[in-house]
C-alpha cells in the first residue's frame, strides 16, 4: 500500500493525496496571492480529510510548471523539503500534463491543448494526443498562437471567447497524486519558460560626478 501526497502551486495552492491510485483528498485554495500562508495549512486539513498522518506518506508528487515564479518556487521548494525530511522520494512532472491526463481520462475529442495564464496578455500552453501524451514542449506565446485544437485548463476569461475551450478548467491535484507514475517525468529544473519579474539591480551608481583631476 502507497500512499502519495501531490503539490501544485503552478496557479492556485492546490495538495491532493491518493492511495495506491485511487484518490482520497483535494484541497484547493483558490488565491493565486496566498501561496506561502496556504500551502502547509492546506497540507494539513488533505491529511485530516484523508484520515491519515503526514508520516503516513510514502511518495511525494509535485508540480513543476509552467507558473508565474514565486508562487511555483514556494510549492516546489515544499515538496522538497517534506520529502527530504522524510526520506522519501519526489516525482516531479510538469503540471499541464495533470490537466491533460485528466482530460484524456474523461474522453478528451482528439489533439487538444492545454492552457494556463501566464499573464503579459500571454498563455503557458502544450499540445497533446488523445491519450493524454505530450506532443511538444510546453511554450508561452499569445493566445493567438496556440494551434487550432480544443482547450483545456485555466485560461483567463478574457481568452475563453478567442479559443476553443472544452475540457477541465482547472488542475485536480488528486489526480496529480493518482496518476504520476503515468506522466512524463520533469527535470528538476522548473518550467519557468522566461526570465522572473524581479531581477537583481545592477552596480549602484554614485551620486555624484565623476571628480576630474586638476592640471
Amino acid at each position: 500500500m502507497s500512499i502519495t501526497l501531490a503539490i501544485d502551486t503552478s496557479h492556485h495552492v492546490a495538495v491532493g493525496i491518493a492511495r495506491d491510485g485511487e484518490q482520497l483528498a483535494c484541497v484547493v485554495v483558490e488565491d493565486t496571492r496566498s501561496h506561502v500562508e496556504e500551502l502547509l495549512p492546506s497540507v494539513e486539513a488533505a491529511c485530516a480529510e484523508a484520515g491519515i498522518a503526514l508520516t503516513d506518506i510514502d511518495d511525494y508528487a509535485v508540480g513543476m510548471g509552467p507558473g508565474p515564479f514565486t508562487g511555483l518556487r514556494v510549492g516546489i521548494a515544499t515538496a522538497r523539503t517534506l520529502a527530504a525530511l522524510a526520506g522519501r522520494p519526489l516525482h516531479p512532472v510538469c503540471s499541464l500534463d495533470v490537466v491533460a491526463r485528466q482530460w484524456a481520462d474523461a474522453g478528451a475529442p482528439g489533439r487538444f491543448v492545454v492552457a494556463a495564464d501566464a499573464r503579459r496578455r500571454e498563455l503557458y500552453w502544450r499540445e497533446y494526443t488523445a491519450d493524454g501524451a505530450p506532443a511538444g514542449a510546453p511554450q508561452v506565446s499569445a493566445p493567438d498562437a496556440l494551434p487550432a485544437l480544443p482547450v483545456a485548463g485555466a485560461v483567463p476569461e478574457g481568452y475563453r471567447d478567442l479559443l476553443d475551450c472544452q475540457g477541465p478548467d482547472a488542475l485536480d491535484p488528486a489526480t496529480l497524486a493518482a496518476a504520476w507514475p503515468k506522466l512524463e517525468v520533469a527535470g528538476d529544473e522548473p518550467y519557468y519558460l522566461r526570465a522572473a519579474d524581479a531581477t537583481v539591480p545592477g552596480k549602484p551608481k554614485s551620486a555624484f560626478g565623476r571628480l576630474r583631476a586638476k592640471r
